[in-house]
Order: C-alpha cells, then sequence, then structure tokens
C-alpha cells in the first residue's frame, strides 16, 4: 500500500454508545419508513440475506446486504448471529455488526453495534406495516414471543395505536413475566400474560408472531384469526398452518427477493409449494409506503405481512445514529488507513 494514500477513519458506535444517542422512538420510525420510501422509489439495491450454519450450536448467521440512495447515499453488510440458548449463558439471542460503506469508492465508513439496530429497525418494520394494513382504530395486540425484538414490536406499535389491551405470551413463563414487567414500566399499561397461544390469539387485531421454535411447529391456528385482522408472523421457524393464506385478502412482504432466499421464514413452506409466488403477493411495503400500490382498502380484509428483515432498514437506521452521533459528539474513530 502507498505511503501516499490518505488517512482513513472509521465511525465507531459501540453499545455504550447506541444508548448515549438516546434515539427516540419517532426518530427510528421515520428513519426506516425513509428507507421504505427509497426502496418504492427504486432507489435501493438489496439482496437476499445469506445464512452461515457453523453446525456447532443451536444457532446460525445471517448476512444481509444492500445500498441505499437518495440523501442515506450508503451501502452496508450486517451480521447478526441467531443463538436460540444464548439466555442459559446470560447472553441476548443476536449479536450483530453493521458496517457502512462509501457507494462510491469502497471505503468504510463506519462500524456500529447492530444489536440493538436490529431490533429497533423489525419493532419499526413491524409498526409500519400495521400503520399501513392495520384496520382503522386496532384495539387489541397479540404478541407471541418475549425476547430479541419482541420489545420494539409492542413498543413502536403501541406509540402509533395505543391499544386497549396488550396480550403476550411465550414458551417460558419466567420469560413471558418480565417481558410483560417491562412493557407495563415503558408504557404506562397493564399488560395480559397468557398462558397459551389461543388465548392471545383469539379476538386481536393485529396478531405479531415471533416466536422462537427449534423446528417449524404450526401452533398459530388459522381458525383463531379474526376476520379483518393484521397477521405478522415472521419467526426463523415457521409458527403457521399451511391454510392460512387460504383466509387472506392480501399478502404483503417487505421484499419480494427474500422469499427465494435461504431454508429459514414463516411462509418458507408457501412458497415452496407454491401457495405464495410473485403473481399471488399483493405488494412489497415500500410500493404501499409511495402510493404505487394500495394498503388496506377496508376494515373487512384480512391481510398478512411477512417480513424477513431488510438489509435496507438496517442501514437506514444505522445511517441515522451515525449523524446524531457526529452531531452530539458520541462514538469513537479508529484508524483504519
Amino acid at each position: 500500500m502507498s505511503s501516499e494514500m490518505q488517512s482513513i477513519y472509521i465511525s465507531f458506535l459501540n453499545r455504550l454508545d447506541i444508548e448515549a444517542l438516546n434515539i427516540q422512538d419517532d426518530e427510528i420510525l421515520a428513519a426506516v419508513e425513509l428507507g421504505l420510501r427509497m426502496q418504492g422509489e427504486g432507489k435501493t439495491v438489496i439482496h437476499p440475506r445469506m445464512h452461515l450454519e457453523p453446525g456447532i450450536a443451536n444457532g446460525h448467521f445471517n448476512v444481509l446486504r444492500g445500498y441505499i440512495g437518495g440523501n442515506i447515499g450508503m451501502a452496508g453488510v450486517k451480521i447478526v448471529g441467531d443463538f436460540v440458548d444464548n439466555y442459559k449463558r446470560g447472553l441476548p439471542s443476536e449479536l450483530a455488526t453493521l458496517q457502512l460503506f462509501d457507494p462510491e469508492t469502497g471505503i468504510p465508513q463506519a462500524i456500529i453495534d447492530a444489536a440493538g439496530i436490529t431490533d429497533m429497525r423489525t419493532g419499526a418494520i413491524s409498526a409500519l406495516g400495521a400503520k399501513y394494513l392495520a384496520p382503522s382504530n386496532p384495539r387489541i395486540l397479540c404478541h407471541i414471543g418475549a425476547r430479541g425484538t419482541a420489545y420494539w414490536n409492542v413498543r413502536l406499535m403501541d406509540r402509533l395505536f395505543d391499544f386497549e389491551e396488550i396480550r403476550v405470551h411465550s414458551r417460558r413463563p419466567e420469560s413471558r413475566q418480565s417481558f410483560a414487567a417491562r412493557l407495563e414500566q415503558d408504557l404506562g399499561k397493564k399488560i395480559t400474560v397468557t398462558d397459551d397461544w389461543e388465548s392471545a390469539v383469539v379476538g386481536a387485531d393485529i396478531v405479531v408472531e415471533a416466536s422462537r421454535l427449534n423446528q417449524p411447529t404450526p401452533l398459530l391456528k388459522t381458525g383463531w384469526i379474526k376476520k379483518g385482522a393484521l397477521v405478522m408472523p415472521y419467526g426463523t421457524m415457521s409458527a403457521v398452518e399451511l391454510d392460512l393464506l387460504d383466509i387472506m385478502d392480501k399478502v404483503v412482504m417487505d421484499d419480494w427477493g427474500q422469499a427465494k432466499a435461504g431454508q429459514f421464514g414463516a411462509l418458507r413452506e408457501h412458497v415452496k409449494t407454491g401457495r405464495l409466488t410473485e403473481e399471488t403477493l399483493h405488494a412489497e411495503l415500500g410500493e404501499i409506503v409511495v402510493g404505487s400500490k394500495p394498503g388496506r382498502e377496508s376494515d373487512d380484509e384480512t391481510i398478512i405481512f411477512w417480513h424477513r428483515g431488510l438489509s435496507l432498514s438496517d442501514i437506514a437506521l444505522g445511517h441515522a445514529m451515525l449523524k446524531k452521533g457526529e452531531k452530539l459528539g458520541i462514538g469513537q474513530k479508529l484508524r483504519f488507513a
């Protein structure tokens, strides 16, 4: 390498820096919605996620890649581990890093702790999906799953809708109880904890399925879904029945390309068996955000929104955090060259 090469510094935001940013709910939603808008306007490049399975533990790595143009102007790669048994070691199930690059030169711009970004942007996608696809004035939210992205799903959706009732369920009693306690403290409202899936699901206007299963198991029964509900299943291992799509008026995804890659996902079997195709997909969420395709058109529509998680959302939120850190003087500079 030439000694005359210009000095390059990388911005580094660790977990403590992310906490110090104190990013607000509305900032998260705005950043992720901007990414969706750029996608809907065709100003992005996104590749299907890739999986790396070491085969030595109950987990795998997801590798997400993309580029956003416009006011963001960043390429990015996120690598996130998803290890179900990490709680036994006192660790979160998901640990991640996001790298941002100048798309014109390839120069590394930032390395950001992305575990929090993963949770926040997933919650934002759930909330924004509900913004465009939920029935008017939804009053009851059901959330299956209590770890990882669960907290931000509930928090950001409640920010938009201020639910009358929030029901939560997860496999382990201690997990769902602690989850409910945290939500009650932060949201200032009573959370209903259920001992089974059916009690949580029946009658809910919005059903989020973010369970942590070891293998596909159809625990979410199609017959429990209320007509006119919005259903968002996105567990790594499918928890839905094959006939779930039979009752849906619209199927929406964050990105159709994600449906064609990998062996994981809530509707993986539906894609493999031809129950969900590019022709039967109503829209990608970005198309609805920019108005090129309609979202919900009546309260009688029963809609499913399957989001696989987009590198675009990671990049958009990471970019917003990077800019806020620069403004507030939070973060570090690492010498690269």
